[in-house]
């Protein structure tokens, strides 16, 4: 659109009367009682749908964005829960509430939504951990990417410090075709690097705040990801599996489609 064509979308929008606008907002944005703005057009206009993030929301506040947000879309997935906005979320006897407590996430539906049917599955990832403490991190981006539509491969406990655990997985991962690989790592981070140099897909680096001291709360496990000799890593931010999971997602709807 150049400057001409937006000037007279301006002054058509103008023209508009005051219940016009008002139509023309809701239809796009769903406004909850001066606390949230819900993005109800995101999935068609950007290839990813409303995710709510409950972290520093209050029960209240939350309960209220994820019925407003399953009125509009059907279904939501809800990351980072507090064990008290877990069980809130369990007494909404009204909606169908799938919790995965070591995730901290929630996948809310209307009663009527079904399951996502096997012809419409949206590519194939796989998730590796280099430890099990890394797991509640793989277990947010493995949700995330079923949500999106995604089959999930999970290879959990198979970090550099026993580095012939990788045989089995690298060997899946080839027979399987999958889009991408999400690789999840504390400590120092080595694990993305490593299996980056084995595979022929984009690996997605997640540094997790699991390690001892100089691990600084993840922060080497990041520098180590963000330093990595093998090419086609990418490194989301430290902890962030919801992240990885879209990434991937994307990367599976650019190879299908």
């Amino acid at each position: 659109m150049d400057r001409r064509e937006f000037n007279e979308l301006i002054e058509r929008i103008k023209k508009l009367d005051g219940e016009a606008i008002k139509l023309l907002r809701e239809a796009i944005i769903a406004e909850i009682e001066g606390i949230a703005r819900i993005d109800i057009h995101r999935e068609a206009r950007a290839g990813k749908p409303e995710a709510i993030f409950a972290e520093g929301k209050s029960v209240d506040d939350l309960l209220i964005i994820v019925k407003t947000c399953v009125e509009k879309s059907d279904k939501v997935l809800v990351t980072r829960l507090s064990d008290e906005q877990m069980e809130a979320l369990e007494q909404m006897k009204q909606l169908n509430v799938r919790i995965n407590r070591k995730a901290r996430t929630a996948v809310i539906k209307s009663e009527n939504t079904g399951s996502v049917a096997e012809t419409e599955r949206r590519g194939k990832v796989a998730i590796m951990t280099a430890g099990t403490s890394d797991i509640p991190v793989a277990e947010e981006a493995a949700e995330t990417a079923e949500f999106l539509g995604m089959d999930v491969l999970r290879f959990y406990d198979v970090g550099v410090a026993g580095i012939h655990r990788l045989v089995e997985p690298i060997r899946r991962i080839a027979e399987e075709k999958v889009d991408a690989v999400i690789v999840v790592a504390g400590m120092e981070g080595a694990l993305p690097s490593v299996v980056a140099g084995m595979v022929d897909v984009p690996v997605i680096a997640v540094p997790t705040s699991i390690g001892y001291g100089v691990n600084f709360g993840g922060l080497t496990a990041l520098f180590a990801m963000l330093q990595s000799c093998s090419s086609g890593v990418a490194v989301v931010n430290i902890d962030n599996g919801f992240g990885a999971a879209v990434f991937a997602s994307l990367i599976a709807k650019r190879r299908s489609g």
